[in-house]
């Protein structure tokens, strides 16, 4: 069992950064890959980033590919998603999701546990 707390989210102008975080409790949380995802009013939830649990591979949506970064601290039990060049576009409640495969998956049901989220706005 995993529980996972995001933070970090606020309200930042467009070209601006923020740097969100999702602090994991339980046993095991560098065998777990992990994800951010990110759902939009009327939208469907959409995978941003992920991360093997070694940390060695990660993914990226084209959406923000230069942009983000993900990585993971697995002494903290923590992973971080890095936002520069935020666009108004970017705006949404941000995910973060934990699953035991050993692949990163983009889509959300095949994660097994999730956080709260945390609401990002970026202003124009």
């Amino acid at each position: 069992q995993v529980q996972l707390v995001e933070s970090g989210g606020g309200l930042v102008q467009a070209g601006g950064s923020l740097r969100l975080s999702c602090a994991a409790s339980g046993r095991s949380f560098s065998s777990y890959t992990m994800a951010w995802f990110r759902q939009a009013p009327g939208k469907e939830r959409e995978f941003v980033l992920g991360i093997s649990a070694s940390g060695d591979r990660t993914y990226y949506a084209d959406s923000v590919k230069g942009r983000f970064t993900i990585s993971r601290d697995n002494a903290k039990n923590t992973v971080y998603l890095q936002m520069n060049s935020l666009k108004p576009e970017d705006t949404a409640v941000y995910y973060c999701a934990a699953d035991r495969a050993v692949m990163v998956h983009v889509t959300p049901k095949l994660y097994d546990y999730w956080g709260q989220g945390t609401q990002v706005t970026v202003s124009s």
